[in-house]
């Protein structure tokens, strides 16, 4: 069998799926319903009527948070696959895990030594 033969089946996937695409958009433009109004064109702010204007600036602060729990969520998610395995691994593998851990934790205590964490 040919190289190529096997990437067939996904090429039409792919030319199949952008046609629909495409004939689903312009449908939706052709017999879509357009209608524009004041309130319809707001942001919405789930379900809240929005106040003042909408393009104030978001603290850095809330960024850091954000960047340092996704960071961390990540690191801990490294634990799953290791606690699966823990029998096989091991006194090696508690002593290695043990030290991830204690990295994990001295950088914890660095951003909260810092105060990265405390919202103002």
């Amino acid at each position: 069998m040919d190289k190529f033969e096997i990437f067939v089946p996904i090429l039409l996937m792919v030319v199949f799926g952008s046609v629909i695409a495409a004939v689903l958009m312009s449908l939706s433009v052709l017999i879509g319903k357009r209608s524009r109004s004041k309130v319809k064109m707001q942001p919405y702010e789930c379900g809240v009527d929005p106040v003042g204007d909408t393009k104030h600036p978001v603290p850095v602060k809330y960024y850091m948070v954000a960047i340092l729990f996704i960071i961390f969520d990540i690191e801990v998610v490294f634990l799953y696959p290791w606690a699966v395995i823990y029998d096989s691994l091991g006194w090696f593998g508690f002593v290695e895990m043990l030290v991830f851990i204690v990295i994990l934790l001295t950088g914890y205590f660095y951003i909260l030594g810092k105060g990265a964490l405390k919202w103002d």
